[in-house]
């Protein structure tokens, strides 16, 4: 059976359920034999990522089929299964290459679901010069250090991924470190942490973890990690290193780690000034927020290397996105004044807009409609509200200071915390000491879920 076959047959197994084109590129080229570590590599994302995306397949399957269906058994679980039925499986017609091309032709249109970073296959992905040129640039000089920082929903994951695919074609090696993927208790001790680093760091590459015989608890754990990779890892690569840490502010919340591996990292940025081996690495940094965590400022890896902070869609962008996705309404100065009523809901926020311009293209909502029920929980974000409301339930403290910031029409101050919690969340942006929504979208919602002082006035 053809890969084409097998995935006209999990049509049949899962109906009613749309695969992302990443999905249907891992379940492919494991029907083909590749491991995910290859599959990793040819798609430019974390080994980890593909696992778990292949995973959740197999889960979907063992529930579908009732009996267990992993990635060994997937070939002979379906062939099986096709073998029973009366019905001849009509091979999937295969999508169009969508690398070469940001237009795809009329009448060929292939939407695909806003959910998660661009695939790096997308005509959907909008540059943001000069970005993108800037960031390929610092990763050819040895030792360099980028800092990708925006809130959620602005495509911080999505360029990582870009400068990673960049670097493997240069060629170099490259190790993605999703924090907000590692278990909670590796954040309770330094030690811990840094062996987690260290062995998803080996891992990665390809490298049999040798951290027992290597790790000295003499002269602690910040001298052991940084032997392990400058005495083992390093001299076992015959390329550049490039280390991606994503949502490094996952760490900010644990001031013990933080406080302890942030200036180890900086110590390791400045070796590669005077140490060869440490000039074969290059860093790239993603986070939401600024760091709280009480730093020195020669300790900090936050103020130094190559800052860019991701803004949100200009006008021309989201017009280039919406001829993307053949919406010809938008296009010239009328279509740039109906935008303009959208846009003033969602404030240009990449995420945002990408999830409306999909609904318009979809066909079964026109933009008044998406205006008007945004906000609501018949609108188009409401997971995504729903998702953020949840993440405020538990915090009543959090609940008030939201309430304040949206029922005010100046920034208010807030405590730090309190501050960067909200700013975490994507929900404030901090000028100074002073919080304002991040999005009229976001100010309309929590009106209508938060108390606020105006609202309690009315009871």
């Amino acid at each position: 059976m053809r890969a084409d076959e097998a995935l006209a047959l999990l049509d049949q197994l899962l109906p009613g359920r749309t695969f992302s084109n990443l999905q249907e590129t891992v379940f492919s080229q494991v029907w083909e034999g590749k491991t995910y570590a290859e599959i990793a590599d040819s798609c430019g994302y974390d080994h980890s990522y593909i696992r778990d995306v292949g995973f959740r397949l197999w889960q979907a399957l063992s529930e579908s089929l009732d009996q267990k269906v992993s990635k060994s058994n997937i070939r002979a679980v379906l062939e099986r299964y096709a073998r029973h039925q009366v019905a001849p499986l009509t091979p999937r017609i295969a999508p169009p290459d969508l690398v070469s091309t940001p237009d795809i032709p009329l009448g060929m249109p292939i939407w695909e679901l806003p959910n998660g970073p661009v695939p790096l296959n997308s005509p959907f992905y909008i540059e943001r010069p000069p970005l993108e040129t800037q960031a390929k640039a610092a990763l050819l000089k040895p030792g360099s250090l980028i800092r990708l920082k925006a809130p959620r929903q602005m495509g911080k994951t999505s360029l990582l991924r870009r400068l990673l695919a960049h670097a493997q074609e240069q060629p170099m090696r490259c190790v993605t470190l999703s924090l907000h993927r590692a278990d909670r208790q590796i954040f309770a001790d330094l030690d811990l942490f840094l062996r987690w680093f260290c062995a998803n760091i080996s891992h990665q590459l390809g490298l049999e973890p040798d951290l027992d015989r290597r790790w000295h608890g003499d002269i602690g754990s910040k001298v052991s990690c940084t032997a392990y990779l400058e005495d083992y890892v390093l001299p076992q690569i015959d390329a550049p290193l490039v280390i991606a840490i994503d949502e490094v502010n996952e760490l900010f919340q644990y001031p013990k780690v933080s406080s302890e591996f942030l200036p180890l990292l900086r110590s390791w940025y400045e070796d590669a000034r005077e140490i060869k081996a440490w000039s074969r690495l290059r860093w790239i940094l993603s986070h939401a927020t600024e760091v709280y965590v009480p730093l020195q400022l020669h300790q900090s890896p936050f103020n130094v290397g190559l800052a860019l902070k991701l803004p949100v869609f200009t006008l021309d962008q989201v017009q280039d996105l919406a001829h993307r996705h053949h919406l010809p309404w938008a296009e010239g100065r009328d279509g740039a004044e109906k935008l303009r009523s959208l846009l003033e809901v969602v404030s240009y926020r990449p995420g945002l807009v990408r999830l409306a311009l999909y609904a318009l293209a979809q066909g079964g909502i026109g933009l008044e409609q998406l205006i008007e029920e945004a906000p609501t929980q018949s609108g188009i974000y409401s997971d995504h509200l729903r998702e953020l409301l949840a993440a405020l339930y538990p915090y009543p403290s959090l609940q008030a200071a939201f309430g304040q910031v949206i029922d005010s029409p100046v920034p208010v101050a807030l405590e730090p915390i309190t501050a960067y919690r909200l700013e975490n969340l994507g929900l404030v942006n901090l000028s100074k000491n002073l919080a304002a929504p991040s999005c009229e979208l976001y100010r309309q919602y929590f009106l209508a879920c938060l108390p606020t002082a105006s609202s309690s006035a009315y009871v």
